[in-house]
């Protein structure tokens, strides 16, 4: 195997939390019975909300290797409701 092609260590925490909020989106829009299209959609966005994850577990000062539940967690609950939370969130930053 080429070994420019493999990830290095360093990312792999982001490419677990990415990939387990993409499948558990997929299999949670599959459960809800939801279109192809949601499906493809809700997992690209948990996918990449998901491999954000690293720097804010490193802000809060938490282990890297959280981002896997992390990840989970966001492709559990789904883009509809961290919208809704980051809304509730900003407005009341907002109002302050």
């Amino acid at each position: 195997m080429l070994p420019f092609l493999w990830p290095s260590k360093a990312f792999q925490p982001q490419i677990y939390a990415g990939g387990m909020a993409a499948i558990v989106a997929v299999f949670r829009v599959i459960y809800g019975g939801g279109s192809r299209r949601k499906m493809v959609l809700e997992a690209v966005i948990c996918g990449l909300i998901g491999s954000s994850l690293i720097p804010l577990l490193e802000y809060f000062t938490l282990p890297a290797d959280l981002a896997t539940f992390a990840g989970c967690m966001v492709g559990f609950v789904g883009v509809e409701k961290l919208r809704d939370y980051s809304d509730r969130f900003m407005s009341r930053k907002a109002e302050s």
